[in-house]
């Protein structure tokens, strides 16, 4: 089936599935990501930069005299990318390495870059950037570190939570005051997976320069993704409009650091202007 056609439901979440333990790239599903995009207003123009980070923490093979290797992979998926990967085939398709043998990790790496390029990118994966993906290995494992999200602790407010779909009229801003730049971080974000229902628990930060932010609305508003069904990337993406749209910032960045579920987290950034990705540092949820 063309990556075009597919769909969440046609994907193997909440089902049940055979874990092959046989290198098999067929297994990442490709999920595009204009359908959901079109739903918040974005038809063209992309209003954002920034990636997906992925962070997966199953990952194994086999040497050439099998015996088994592992590592943690670090992926940065771009947000032009047409497609995201559909978690559970991520899930499927990293497991597919743990009975097939390989020369080394700079090989396991390569078919890594290779498949995901191909699924991210789609047809034209050859003439688009290679996808940045870091194998860390065991002996670098001590060296990755648990940080909290800097800014301003919105979860402070002592506020009343009425509505836990997005509602965007909940934000405003003083629009007739002077502007400011501020950075605000919230762990009360929490939204579904957009099949299965399952919880998605994440912390956010929210960077941005002008008209102030008032801050008890914006922690409503957070909190009123609870029941809400979508995947990691477009809720994040969401919020980037919704606060663009209501509250006119001059400057905006959005950054979600989910918990990890079948062993993999996805954090999205998505930002106005140019500026650095976040770095790869967990939270203690994560």
């Amino acid at each position: 089936m063309a990556a075009s056609m597919n769909s969440p439901e046609q994907s193997s979440l909440g089902k049940t599935t055979a874990f092959p333990d046989q290198y098999d790239p067929t297994l990442l599903f490709p999920l595009e990501r204009r359908v959901k995009r079109e739903e918040i207003g974005i038809v063209s123009t992309l209003p954002f930069m920034g990636a997906d980070l992925w962070t997966a923490y199953e990952l194994s093979w086999l040497n050439r005299r099998g015996k088994p290797q592992l590592a943690l992979m670090q992926l940065v998926v771009p947000c032009e990318t047409p497609f995201i990967v559909e978690s559970k085939s991520l899930k499927l398709y990293l497991g597919s390495f743990s009975g097939s043998r390989f020369s080394d990790a700079d090989e396991v790496q390569e078919r890594l870059r290779a498949d995901l390029g191909r699924a991210l990118w789609g047809v034209q994966a050859s003439q688009r950037p290679a996808l940045g993906i870091r194998l860390i290995a065991p002996e670098d494992f001590d060296q990755q570190t648990i940080a909290e999200l800097d800014g301003l602790n919105l979860d402070r407010l002592d506020i009343e939570c009425e509505e836990y779909i997005p509602a965007p009229h909940l934000l405003s801003a003083a629009f007739e005051d002077q502007p400011v730049t501020e950075l605000l971080s919230s762990r009360l974000l929490k939204s579904n997976c957009l099949v299965t229902g399952q919880p998605d628990w994440g912390s956010v930060q929210i960077s941005y320069s002008g008209p102030q932010i008032d801050q008890g609305g914006l922690l409503q508003y957070l909190v009123s993704f609870r029941n809400h069904h979508e995947f990691h990337e477009q809720c994040v993406e969401r919020i980037f409009v919704d606060i663009l749209n209501r509250c006119r910032p001059n400057r905006l960045a959005v950054y979600a650091r989910y918990t990890r579920r079948g062993g993999i987290d996805i954090n999205p950034f998505r930002t106005s202007y140019p500026q650095p990705l976040p770095a790869q540092v967990r939270t203690a949820r994560q």
